[in-house]
């Protein structure tokens, strides 16, 4: 983080590391409340008798929603700022995931944890902070703040997982789960922090597209919808994982404990490899950074499922995707802010995670519903090997060069 405020007064790298703090917190916190949503499955399987398939379709459904409130979040954040997005974000996690184990039919799941919480933490997710961030940081910065802030999301799952686990033992599931929900809160703090963003996008922006404008734009533009068939994939991938990883880890017969730290293992090298690539996307080109990504997935996931499955491999699997597992998000933050600037990149980056979550509901969903058709993961797991070596070559014809967008000129 030095390197990001070092040529900055004091005044204002103390006003940029605040944001920078304020916003991997509010992403460590939601993230991590998300994230561990996964060593629930089984516990909410057993409290309603639904099936595992039911339950997943609630779970899908909230990465579908997640993505779908980005672009609105990023539209509004873009105008009155990203404080008061921030706000109503964090309470919504809160109350969904608290009422959680009150329900007990699959619109009730799907209203508790796909609306309410996954809305709220795509309301205070990465298109507003790191669009927030955006706009205060230098733009051969902007790399490395995403990756702070991405890492930020993986140190909450890290750290968040094993207290699930643990608060699951010691107080039951449901308490476990309002315990998570209570947590949350504490990133409250960060919507004060974050409440000055709309001073900073008036001076930063000079943008006069609005908010549909841009978006009618990006959809005419090639490489943008590349980027985000990429992030689709994307998504599918980490929503499997994220939902699905505690089951695989119990398909091979380990206790519940290897479930959560293989999730925290997801987290933790998730973050050296969000710095890493952060790092990397100053130095790289990014497209080039993200068909590496790719590939890499599909190659783990080969060797993982030639493998003998036990607990250290299943940790060294874990430890590999999460290397690749969301490093993804600093190079394609960084392309949507090359290809239109920095105004319109909360809603623009908005819809590219909407595409992520698209990618998300399926492999949420595909998970459960594969499972019970077959009483196992394989076929989600060839899926998956598939869709990632695809990604990694539509990455390629990307041009990354900044686009030109014609001016009106006055009458």
């Amino acid at each position: 983080m030095s390197d990001i405020t070092s040529t900055a007064s004091p005044r204002k790298a103390m006003t940029v590391g605040m944001v920078l703090f304020a916003a991997a917190a509010t992403f460590a916190l939601t993230m991590g409340s998300r994230q561990t949503m996964g060593l629930f499955l089984s516990a909410l399987n057993t409290s309603t008798g639904l099936g595992v398939g039911s339950i997943s379709l609630a779970f899908a459904f909230g990465q579908l929603w997640w993505g779908l409130t980005q672009p609105f979040a990023g539209a509004f954040a873009d105008r009155v700022g990203a404080g008061r997005v921030l706000f109503i974000g964090v309470v919504l996690v809160a109350v969904g995931t608290f009422i959680t184990p009150f329900m007990t039919s699959t619109l009730g799941l799907t209203l508790a944890i796909g609306v309410l919480a996954a809305g709220g933490a795509g309301m205070a997710g990465p298109a507003v902070l790191m669009a927030a961030t955006a706009r205060l940081i230098p733009a051969d910065k902007r790399g490395m703040a995403t990756g702070i802030i991405n890492a930020g999301g993986s140190f909450g799952q890290f750290v968040m997982a094993p207290i699930a686990g643990a608060l699951m033992v010691g107080l039951g599931w449901a308490s476990a789960m309002q315990v998570m929900g209570l947590l949350v809160l504490l990133a409250l703090p960060a919507a004060f922090a974050l409440r000055g963003s709309p001073a900073h996008a008036v001076a930063a922006a000079h943008n006069p597209l609005s908010a549909s404008a841009a978006i009618r734009q990006a959809l005419r533009t090639p490489s943008y919808l590349m980027l985000a068939g990429g992030f689709f994939v994307c998504g599918f991938h980490v929503a499997f994982l994220a939902t699905h990883l505690p089951g695989v880890v119990a398909q091979c017969g380990l206790p519940t404990q290897w479930g959560a730290w293989s999730l925290a293992m997801l987290g933790l090298f998730n973050i050296v490899g969000s710095v890493a690539m952060g790092w990397a996307v100053g130095r790289w080109r990014m497209k080039s950074l993200l068909s590496m990504v790719y590939a890499a997935r599909a190659l783990a996931v080969l060797v993982f499922l030639l493998a003998p499955k036990t607990g250290p491999v299943v940790l060294v699997f874990a430890a590999v995707m999460g290397l690749t597992f969301l490093s993804t998000v600093p190079p394609t933050a960084g392309l949507v802010a090359k290809f239109f600037g920095v105004g319109n990149m909360a809603t623009l980056f908005g819809v590219v995670m909407f595409t992520h979550q698209i990618g998300g509901f399926l492999g949420a969903f595909l998970g459960g519903r594969v499972l019970d058709a077959t009483g196992s993961y394989d076929w989600v797991w060839y899926i998956d090997i598939t869709l990632a070596v695809a990604a990694a070559l539509i990455h390629l014809p990307i041009r990354e060069a900044r686009l030109v967008r014609a001016v009106p000129q006055p009458a």
